[in-house]
């Protein structure tokens, strides 16, 4: 099978590192360039991996790319994402898909269409920890995230809930395999015109509970999921890449596991085999496999959707509940 020729569009902070990850992929990927409008950082980065370096991305797509990843702001994923899906193109579009559900559902469209791979950088589904959390097959009955972080200038187009929450609603989704049927917010803009620091509460038909914040105005990093389900605890770091499970020993039904001091003595726990990888590349490979074979990429476009959906009812009740603060307010 002859190589599939990649690009990159946009190598800012995140899309420097597809560039980086295609140059090294060897002989199953041949990468023909990158496009930025900055052309001093489009010139360097084209050095760095041995590739052309083109300031329109048109340009770049008339150089007989096959499939490539988009890694611009939010807003322009629409436009760019129709220009590549209009021509054919593969592409791994970085999250989130769109900044519009309607947006998202002409992609999606054009996608089937042209019967093309859209693929969304929901890079955390590639997490080694996630993965071994996904492979328990937990039924929770209460999940707590936290994916707290400092400030970037660079992603302030959009709110909180649509740079890094969509990231933690993606997984809370295919834990539950099931929309919520009940969504809640608060939140508040600090350094931005949209929200900076958001906590969604989702409910969903089975009774399961899931709290998810989301802060880009922390100056320490977290990244945590904590599962709770009928016999155990389940804590996943994501930064690290760690998975502890913990259950209590002979604490059935009738069990007298509360009394006394030593219950602490009956809890177990197990750490789950991980083999820790870089998320960005094991994603830009599945990626690359789907394009090659026209296989179905892990996380498609219209998984993707599914998350900016509850985005977009996070949002909406976080707006309203901000709307009635400031009404009250004045």
């Amino acid at each position: 099978m002859p190589p599939l020729k990649v690009g990159v569009i946009g190598v800012g902070q995140l899309g420097q590192h597809h560039a980086r990850i295609y140059a090294g992929l060897g002989p199953e990927v041949e990468f023909i360039g990158i496009a930025d409008t900055d052309e001093a950082r489009g010139r360097d980065i084209a050095r760095k991996t041995g590739c052309r370096a083109f300031t329109d991305y048109h340009d770049l797509l008339e150089a007989g790319v096959q499939a490539v990843s988009i890694a611009v702001p939010t807003r322009h994923h629409h436009i760019v994402g129709r220009a590549c899906l209009q021509r054919g193109i593969h592409t791994l579009l970085e999250k989130p898909l769109a900044a519009t559900l309607e947006q998202a559902d002409d992609l999606l469209a054009l996608a089937r269409d042209h019967r093309v791979v859209l693929q969304v950088g929901h890079v955390e589904r590639f997490n080694a920890a996630i993965r071994a959390l996904l492979a328990l097959k937990p039924v929770p009955l209460f999940i707590e995230v936290h994916r707290l972080g400092p400030f970037s200038p660079r992603t302030a187009d959009v709110g909180v809930v649509l740079d890094l929450m969509i990231h933690d609603l993606d997984i809370v989704l295919f834990l539950k395999g099931a929309p919520p049927v009940r969504v809640e917010a608060v939140g508040t803009p600090v350094f931005s015109a949209h929200e900076d620091i958001a906590t969604a509460r989702l409910e969903f038909a089975d009774g399961c509970l899931a709290n998810v914040t989301a802060s880009r105005v922390t100056r320490e990093k977290m990244r945590k999921i904590r599962i709770y389900t009928r016999d155990s605890y389940i804590t996943v770091d994501y930064l690290k890449q760690d998975v502890a499970v913990m259950r209590l020993r002979d604490a059935g039904p009738g069990a007298d596991w509360l009394e006394g001091d030593d219950w602490m003595d009956r809890l177990e726990v197990e750490r789950p085999p991980l083999i820790r990888e870089e998320p960005l590349k094991l994603e830009i490979q599945s990626f690359v496999r789907a394009a090659a074979t026209g296989g179905e990429p892990e996380v498609s476009g219209a998984k993707a959707r599914e998350a900016m959906a509850i985005a977009k009812r996070i949002t909406d009740d976080l707006g309203a509940r901000l709307v009635r603060y400031r009404g009250t307010a004045s």
